[in-house]
């Protein structure tokens, strides 16, 4: 009994060993997933603020609605610039959401027979932006389709002397695009595109016309003045359609201007060129 004592006392010794080691390595373990742990919830938390601090700074859309686009010009305007017009209420463009895109458009023929004739086309587009996240915010997002809108512009498919300047007093910002085009039998064209900025909307006014049956072409810089004219109208009407009480916008439209259709986001060329080619 007395020999077997050191070896029970040296047993006892190893057995007390090993619960200090099975807690080290517990909280060994332990301290591993806490870690883990804390630093996902970290990265969650700083990823949620992140998103919150960029949705809080863009910054709410100026404008709220659109005015009906064929409202847009007053029908004393629509006459000047398009004598003849066939329809002077204008032809509504189909537009899927007419809260954030519209286009109207005016066609007019003063026809002299042998004596020559002169056409005219107009339109007038519209194009509200929202604030998103992925996207960015409303104003941003107006500023890049406006430069978009005045590169198309320029470079449409045979366009001649082409000249782009800036439209002073129009919007936050303007831009006048002009250009001739050779219809062959149906003349020379001459084109004015004034597409302008106002907060979060950009209006495109689209102007062209053209001497037919052996009368002069039209003067571009007048058809520019004329156009610029309906664009500063245009913008007047976003402006006032956004006023509180305001009357008249988009929201208010009847089923018959809310077709289901999408609309193109940019007024094209090429419906200026069928509505030529139908006169």
């Amino acid at each position: 009994m007395h020999r077997k004592g050191p070896r029970f006392t040296r047993i006892l010794a190893a057995c007390a060993v090993v619960p200090v080691v099975l807690t080290a390595g517990a909280c060994s373990s332990d301290s591993g997933d806490g870690g883990k742990s804390d630093s996902g919830a970290t990265s969650s938390a700083s990823k949620s603020a992140e998103g919150k601090d960029k949705a809080a700074s863009l910054a709410a859309a100026a404008y709220k609605q659109l005015p009906a686009a064929c409202k847009v010009l007053s029908a004393k305007t629509v006459e000047d610039l398009v004598p003849k017009v066939e329809d002077k209420s204008g032809k509504t463009g189909k537009s899927s959401d007419v809260s954030t895109r519209g286009s109207c458009s005016w066609t007019g023929l003063d026809n002299n027979g042998v004596d020559g004739s002169q056409f005219r086309w107009l339109s007038a587009s519209l194009m509200r932006f929202e604030s998103e996240e992925a996207l960015g915010s409303a104003e941003s997002r107006a500023k890049d389709y406006f430069k978009k809108q005045v590169a198309a512009a320029a470079a449409t498919e045979g366009a001649k002397n082409v000249k782009s300047e800036p439209a002073a007093g129009v919007g936050d910002e303007a831009t006048t695009v002009r250009y001739d085009l050779d219809k062959g039998k149906l003349g020379d064209y001459k084109q004015q595109t004034v597409v302008t900025r106002i907060e979060n909307v950009v209006v495109t006014i689209d102007y062209n016309g053209a001497g037919l049956a052996g009368e002069k072409a039209p003067k571009a810089e007048d058809m520019a003045k004329d156009a610029e004219k309906a664009a500063k109208e245009a913008v007047a009407a976003v402006t006032a359609a956004n006023k509180e009480g305001a009357e008249g916008s988009s929201s208010s439209a009847s089923p018959s201007d809310k077709p289901s259709e999408k609309s193109s986001d940019k007024p094209s060329e090429k419906s200026s060129e069928k509505a030529s080619d139908k006169s």
